[in-house]
């Protein structure tokens, strides 16, 4: 039996990725397993499936809160209740404080839907198509400050084809996300890779 490092996952919508993360995390030999799932929206499809695989779930607002680090610091306690030693953002769509992401420096991972340094922040597939890119892709990163700006785990490339819309290109980037998320925070997990 294999050490499993205690990972929590971070949605606000449908959660995809977290869906892969958590079939990765049932094979023997994966060095994670899943041990919560939070959202910032209670109607998060994301949570539903979650449940469906007993995996605890929680929910809070940031409105609810009075400042943004208010927010954060009831999320970290409901993320050291779970036990988490990584988080792995997937689909979370809220920029962290400075402060929640010095806490959580190089146990916090993030999947960006572009190959950073290029098309920081969001309308990624618009952008390079507008721009004339001829590859597009995705990044897993390690979560700090800056903005979709920590130091890069693991990149997948597909090619811009000429027809492609922003969805079309989404659509193929997101199978490539699908297999890239969990081969990253296997990196992470067995500590090959750090920050």
């Amino acid at each position: 039996m294999i050490d499993k490092r205690r990972v929590a996952i971070l949605i606000s919508g449908r959660g995809s990725n977290m869906e892969v993360l958590i079939k990765a995390a049932r094979a023997e030999d994966f060095p994670a397993r899943i041990v919560g799932v939070f959202s910032n929206r209670a109607a998060a499809p994301g949570l539903d499936f979650a449940r469906s695989e007993g995996i605890p779930t929680a929910n809070l607002a940031q409105s609810k809160f009075e400042t943004r680090l208010d927010f954060e610091n009831a999320l970290t306690e409901i993320l050291e209740g779970w036990g988490a030693e990584v988080v792995c953002l997937a689909g979370f769509m809220r920029i962290l404080t400075p402060e929640f992401t010095t806490h959580w420096r190089g146990k916090a991972i993030n999947i960006h839907p572009s190959l950073l340094p290029a098309y920081k922040g969001l309308d990624t597939h618009a952008r390079a198509i507008a721009d004339g890119a001829t590859e597009a892709g995705c990044t897993v990163h390690f979560v700090t400050p800056g903005l979709d700006e920590g130091p890069v785990i693991a990149q997948a490339k597909v090619p811009v084809l000429p027809d492609d819309t922003p969805e079309t290109l989404a659509a193929r980037v997101l199978v490539e996300e699908h297999k890239l998320y969990p081969q990253a925070l296997r990196l992470v997990a067995e500590g090959t890779v750090r920050l």
